[in-house]
């Protein structure tokens, strides 16, 4: 097992960054955020909790809390306008430093897909480095379910990413920072986890996690 130096050492020298979305670059969760512009914030949030405890499967989870939103293109385009996601301090200026240095930048998230590209352009991040579930509707815009082929979409899918993005690459060394079990699980095959705080604690990430953050100046360092 790595030592905190040395974790900090592959961070250093990392030629890809992977960044989870909610709770990490942005402050809220999409998925509550959609719930609660379609009027059922509650309920979902309280799916969300268990999900992220990691008591039930990440797709059972989703199938479920989207069963409850059902949430058309119009509201997901709307919500996108009138409440677009609120940036993490100091994630604009590590993004930046990053790609500064020649290292490749990837959000890899359980949330979706037209909300994380919306938060990849804030950061100048290509959109092919993103992630996400995709969302699909019927021609009238209904919500018509979700694409069960995306590897975010299955518990242990940030790591299948990270896999990809090794043999597509022909990365070395590959970090994954994030706030939730999903996140954690990624590492191996990804090559250091860093455990994010700065939006909400997740008890047992907090625990494990080797390297735990709650600001990104805190890498910036």
């Amino acid at each position: 097992m790595a030592s905190l130096m040395e974790l900090k050492e592959i961070f250093r020298s990392a030629d890809a960054v992977c960044f989870d979305v909610d709770s990490t670059v942005i402050r809220e969760e999409g998925i509550d955020e959609l719930a609660k512009f379609c009027g059922v914030g509650d309920a979902v949030a309280e799916m969300t909790r268990r999900a992220m405890g990691g008591t039930v499967t990440f797709k059972a989870a989703l199938t479920a809390r989207l069963g409850l939103i059902r949430p058309s293109y119009e509201q997901v385009q709307k919500l996108i306008s009138d409440n677009p996601p609120q940036l993490t301090p100091g994630i604009r200026e590590l993004v930046s430093r990053l790609h500064q240095r020649g290292v490749q930048v990837f959000l890899v998230s359980g949330g979706f897909q037209s909300i994380v590209e919306h938060v990849a352009l804030q950061l100048n991040i290509p959109t092919a480095n993103v992630f996400a579930n995709r969302l699909k509707f019927y021609f009238n815009g209904e919500y018509a379910g979700f694409d069960e082929t995306q590897p975010t979409a299955e518990s242990g899918g940030k790591g299948k990413v990270i896999s990809h993005l090794k043999e597509q690459f022909h990365f070395k060394k590959v970090v994954m920072i994030g706030d939730g079990a999903t996140d954690m699980e990624a590492c191996p095959p990804g090559d250091c986890f860093i455990g994010f705080g700065g939006n909400v604690v997740r008890k047992q990430v907090k625990e494990k996690a080797k390297w735990y953050i709650s600001h990104f100046d805190e890498l910036l360092k």
